[in-house]
């Protein structure tokens, strides 16, 4: 059935249906403030119009997009504040969407990286010390240091003076670093990125867990731009 051809007053079980909620779904979204305050019949029951089923259509898209919690927020927005915040908000869940995508992208590229560095064949013996990889990567010792502070590539400590000590895997971690440093991205991007690539994984399960994490973006932006049509709705009936 299109929306525009619904009745005005609607039931609360026309609005679970056609959105796709239960009964007490409905009553709880209105109770959060997901919906606007329906109005009353004079024997009491609850009385809904084609804005709270808009509003509720418009928060499964969002929640899908956004998560449950933002998703009400900016509902709630649009039931109260100006439309220049419900816009706002609404670009900054776009723009965590860009940026989780800008990660993918550099943990793909960290991806071949590793891929191009084996260690299966490495042996412990083959640790270096911080000068040994300085000058094997022709970096400054203190470049090593930062990146261990940052938590970008995390040495071993050998007792009993604690001696930095990188292993095979951290030797790896250092070259794919410097690789992508090199490439132009910074130390917070890393940072982030690191501990999503667990080392010891061959990879074409790095390559899978990345593909899953694609999807998952791809699904959250389509729900946000069907939310986004439905946003619009709210909007100029709010404003017409």
């Amino acid at each position: 059935m299109l929306l525009e051809t619904l009745k005005s007053a609607l039931r609360t079980v026309d609005v679970a249906r056609t959105a796709g909620y239960s009964v007490q779904q409905v009553r709880d979204l209105e109770h959060a403030g997901v919906l606007p305050p329906a109005t009353r019949t004079t024997s009491g029951y609850r009385q809904y119009g084609t804005v709270h089923l808009h509003s509720a259509l418009a928060y499964r898209s969002l929640a899908a997009g956004t998560g449950p919690t933002e998703a009400r927020r900016i509902l709630r927005a649009v039931h109260r504040a100006p439309a220049s915040e419900v816009l706002a908000l609404l670009d900054a869940a776009h723009a965590r969407l860009d940026r989780e995508r800008s990660g993918l992208l550099l943990a793909r590229e960290a991806a071949e990286l590793m891929s191009a560095e084996p260690v299966e064949d490495a042996r412990a013996s083959d640790a270096m010390s911080v000068a040994e990889l300085a000058v094997a990567l022709g970096v400054r010792p203190s470049t090593l240091r930062h990146w261990d502070a940052e938590g970008l590539v995390v040495p071993d400590r050998v007792p009993p003076r604690a001696t930095r000590r990188y292993s095979p895997a951290q030797v790896r971690d250092a070259r794919i670093v410097q690789q992508l440093r090199g490439a132009g991205y910074r130390v917070e991007s890393l940072r982030a990125l690191m501990p999503d690539l667990p080392r010891g994984r061959r990879s074409q399960d790095v390559a899978a867990a990345l593909a899953v994490r694609d999807t998952s973006i791809t699904t959250r932006s389509l729900a946000l731009l069907e939310a986004a049509a439905a946003l619009h709705r709210l909007l100029v009936a709010r404003t017409g």
